[in-house]
């Protein structure tokens, strides 16, 4: 197969008979074999009465319903284990991504052989208080990620298929697809200025919240990326730095004492003391996370999975 399409829905009732046809005069005009496999994150509408109906009129839609709401990580990571496709493309359901994009996706990955490519909505049709933060937030995950991306969390996606079933996305990670990929060793991400739809139905389901939760995200994925299997050279490198700061401190304080100013006050009494017990504790501390870290690790069930791209 070709292609497989997945659209993340919550209360989308209104856009998805115009959406699914829409896909479907953009995908047979270019004669794909293609399938759209709709993810119902637990809608409080008629959204998936409305997936019923469409899979009797179009054979190449698949439903997933979702007993309540987990979020458009769970619906992605699960969208991604059920596809089939050599391609893998990702689109809102609220009509703002364009399927007119997805020839041009389908050949920057098959032809121009990106492992990603992800949308940039370079002309935005949303208010200053969404756009400005956004840019902010853009510019922080280039800077900490080393991704050249301007719009990370586009949801108008292209992705080889060994891609989304290579990673795996939870909490909120689906702004960060393209930092997991990369840590699982697909750095081949390109980017390609996409349309932004007005939204011509409903309302947007993100608060200004994202926001915060975003950078906190961005912080977590780092870390896992960085040192998931290697906790110990984190917690251990910053434990030993504040232990070595402290015990030398309390060393020189000792010495001082002793041998150059034997009527000063009582290392007991000497705030500079007790910043060095402090960081010697804190020090410490650290090395014993790094510890706990470790034999975590070591009995977990993924310490050795590992990217294989090729096997002859």
């Amino acid at each position: 197969m070709d292609i497989s399409i997945v659209v993340p829905l919550y209360n989308e009732e209104e856009s998805l008979p115009e959406l699914i046809s829409w896909i479907n005069k953009v995908c047979k005009k270019e004669n794909y074999s293609f399938e759209v496999l709709l993810i119902d994150d637990g809608s409080k509408d008629k959204s998936w009465s409305i997936v019923e109906k469409l899979k009797e009129e179009y054979s190449f839609i698949r439903g997933i319903k979702f007993r309540r709401n987990y979020g458009k990580s769970a619906a992605l990571n699960t969208g991604f284990a059920a596809t089939k496709g050599n391609v893998v493309i990702t689109m809102d359901a609220d009509l703002q991504d364009s399927p007119d994009e997805i020839p041009e996706l389908y050949d920057m990955i098959v032809k121009d052989d990106f492992d990603i490519v992800s949308g940039w909505k370079k002309e935005r049709h949303d208010p200053l208080s969404k756009t400005i933060p956004t840019k902010l937030y853009n510019g922080v995950t280039r800077l900490f990620s080393g991704i050249k991306l301007h719009d990370m969390n586009c949801g108008l996606k292209a992705y080889k298929g060994d891609v989304v079933r290579s990673i795996e996305i939870f909490g909120e990670m689906h702004r960060y697809i393209p930092v997991i990929a990369k840590g699982a060793g697909f750095e081949r991400i390109g980017e390609k200025v996409v349309q932004h739809q007005e939204r011509k139905y409903g309302v947007s389901k993100f608060g200004l919240n994202r926001f915060v939760n975003g950078f906190l995200d961005l912080f977590t994925i780092t870390f896992i990326t960085r040192f998931g299997k290697k906790p110990m050279h984190f917690f251990g490198l910053i434990g030993t730095l504040f232990f070595i700061l402290g015990f030398g401190l309390t060393f020189w304080l000792g010495i001082e004492k002793l041998f150059f100013n034997q009527n000063a006050v009582l290392l007991a009494d000497n705030t500079w003391f007790h910043i060095a017990l402090f960081s010697m504790v804190i020090g410490t501390q650290l090395f014993l996370a790094g510890f706990v870290a470790e034999l975590i690790g070591r009995n977990s069930p993924i310490r050795n999975n590992y990217a294989v791209e090729k096997e002859i």
